[in-house]
């Protein structure tokens, strides 16, 4: 492995925990998932599941299924991008969960290039479509956060 990969996997490890420590912004109770889209080395987005603004922050129901209105972390972190009128083309989306079809076909859009995901969905359907659509995608599983002591 070159150093450049070595560099690549480090930083890549680095925005997968990040990830996962922005999911746990979520008030979803059945899954949290945080994404991060990066580009240039600089994180231009986030998000994690939720409800729309200006929504209560309950997102299952009553039977704890999950409320047809809730967006994906994925879905969150490219309309901020649409709203901030940054440009997503080339990005990486980090995501602790592999994207769903709906998800993907919104990646695909967006520009973005490569997904790096830390948690295999029981669906794989939205991982073809990506890369049917030439986006690179990576899963890698999350390491721990270290503690120095």
């Amino acid at each position: 492995m070159s150093n450049i990969d070595k560099k690549q996997l480090e930083l890549d490890r680095r925005y997968i925990r990040m990830a996962g420590i922005w999911a746990e912004n979520s008030y979803c109770q059945r899954r949290k998932v945080g994404c991060l889209v990066v580009k240039g080395n600089m994180i231009i987005s986030d998000g994690y599941n939720g409800t729309p603004s200006g929504f209560e922050n309950v997102c299952e129901d009553e039977n704890n299924v999950t409320k047809p209105y809730v967006l994906h972390a994925e879905a969150n972190a490219i309309t901020k991008i649409a709203r901030s009128g940054n440009s997503s083309e080339g990005a990486t989306m980090y995501v602790t969960a592999s994207p769903c079809i709906e998800c993907a076909k919104l990646i695909i859009q967006s520009g973005i290039r490569r997904v790096v995901y830390s948690e295999k969905y029981r669906l794989e359907d939205g991982i073809r479509l990506l890369e049917r659509a030439g986006i690179e995608v990576c899963y890698l599983e999350a390491a721990p956060i270290p503690v120095k002591e």
